[in-house]
């Protein structure tokens, strides 16, 4: 379920990118040892299209072969807590809890070339481009409880666009905040080669509101910066004003 607003915003930067045929990513990119993308790590022997062509972690057979093994720990959980899995009102209960936790991991399903393959369009464009409030639930890594927020996504063109609802299926993929932002914005950078992305998560997470420290209106932003957005002090400032206006 995701309800966005996309706005687009005039601005003039352009470079050159690698090669789009009737919409479709050919999945390389072409550029001299100097042009890296934004975000590129001098000195990284990491290939810069990596994070691109990892494949998925779990398949749906996988799904099918694991959902005994979640369950019964589900149900060792439960009599760990002091319940018995053998009454009337937790007899499916394991089984359903092991399907939801699949459910809310399921973007280790999917491979972001796969979601963004057939939406990459030549476009002479290089004015802004935002999505905001795009609405994001996901787990916390370390206590597995739920996380929900908005996150807001914004390029700037290099010849080449994505569909908006695009940017929401990507978000839908990665699951973790403090690595999410980055995520978001390196793998937009790989596939369009832009000349700056800017990324912004705001997120209530349970683990603060229901555990811990308890405070109810907490919430943590994160963001991640590159290209423009990061070397330009009033690109980046436009873009943070907008998300917010």
């Amino acid at each position: 379920m995701e309800h966005s607003k996309q706005t687009q915003y005039s601005s003039n930067e352009k470079k050159d990118g690698g090669s789009v045929l009737n919409g479709h990513f050919d999945g390389m990119v072409k550029r001299s040892a100097a042009a890296q993308p934004p975000g590129a790590e001098s000195g990284s022997h990491r290939p810069v299209m990596e994070s691109w062509r990892e494949e998925r972690t779990r398949s749906v057979e996988d799904n099918e072969m694991s959902l005994p093994c979640l369950a019964a720990a589900y149900t060792t959980i439960l009599r760990g807590l002091g319940e018995d899995p053998q009454r009337q009102g937790l007899l499916k209960t394991p089984w359903r809890a092991a399907t939801a936790m699949q459910f809310f991991t399921k973007g280790y399903q999917e491979k972001i070339i796969d979601v963004l393959n057939d939406a990459i369009f030549d476009e002479d464009h290089d004015e802004m481009v935002i999505v905001k409030d795009i609405d994001m639930f996901s787990m916390c890594e370390h206590h597995l409880v739920p996380i929900f927020g908005r996150v807001h996504i914004g390029y700037l063109p290099n010849k080449r666009v994505l569909g908006l609802s695009k940017l929401a299926r990507i978000v839908e993929i990665y699951s973790l905040q403090e690595r999410l932002t980055k995520q978001i914005a390196v793998a937009i950078t790989e596939a369009l080669q832009p000349t700056g992305v800017g990324v912004v998560i705001e997120a209530t997470h349970m683990c603060m509101v229901m555990r811990g420290v308890q405070k109810m209106n907490s919430k943590t932003v994160t963001s991640t910066m590159l290209g423009v957005f990061r070397e330009d002090p009033k690109t980046r400032d436009e873009f943070l004003t907008l998300i917010r206006s």
